[in-house]
């Protein structure tokens, strides 16, 4: 279930899909994803697939993880990001063992809490959380060199674009379901400019708290 070579076959399939950066493999590799799912489907989180975690969400596929960290970083190293949509806490702590400091919101209070048990049980310090509408993102924190966004809005959140500092990116889902793309939003002095990647399926980003 998570023996060395189960791991080993997933990066290999990383490799194969276009994952390039060594250093993310790495971390994927060896980092303990079947703590981030209910026992019950343990024997399964080292397979390439988005898995259930209660509260009507999923784990994002470890290639989507590696994809979106992967253009977060593809022009260099970072200090601090903003993740919204803590969910597991998977992409939180890969993030964490790439940049000084990780900030992340959640919606879900029990989905956060169970995220924050897993942070404190590897030791990733450098992690801070917050139970609050992602969508509005942690100004107070701010401005962020990097932000994720593991759920889909149906349009850029500005509030997000302006946490953003000149010459930060934005990894999103942007759409509706079944139409959604993956995007590289670069903040500039007077506008941001938007790449679109490749097509994906995320869970759509919800207001409010619960």
């Amino acid at each position: 279930m998570t023996s060395q070579r189960t791991r080993n076959r997933l990066i290999d399939r990383l490799r194969e899909q276009g994952i390039e950066d060594e250093i993310i493999l790495n971390i994927i590799g060896t980092l303990p994803r079947h703590l981030f799912v209910d026992e019950a489907l343990a024997h399964r989180a080292y397979e390439d697939t988005a898995l259930p975690i209660g509260f009507n969400q999923t784990i994002s596929q470890p290639y989507i993880v590696a994809r979106m960290t992967e253009l977060l970083l593809s022009k260099g190293s970072i200090t601090s990001v903003l993740e919204v949509g803590t969910g597991s806490g998977y992409q939180a702590s890969v993030l964490a063992k790439l940049v000084d400091t990780v900030y992340t919101v959640e919606r879900i209070l029990g989905m956060l809490e169970r995220a924050a048990l897993r942070f404190d049980m590897l030791g990733l310090r450098n992690i801070h959380y917050k139970h609050s509408d992602g969508a509005m993102g942690w100004a107070q924190r701010g401005p962020f060199e990097g932000i994720i966004m593991t759920a889909s809005p149906m349009h850029i959140p500005e509030a997000l674009i302006e946490q953003l500092v000149i010459g930060g990116r934005m990894v999103l889902p942007l759409g509706a379901g079944g139409l959604q793309e993956l995007v590289v939003v670069t903040r500039t002095k007077s506008k941001f400019e938007v790449e679109v990647v490749e097509r994906v399926n995320f869970v759509p980003l919800v207001s409010g708290k619960l």
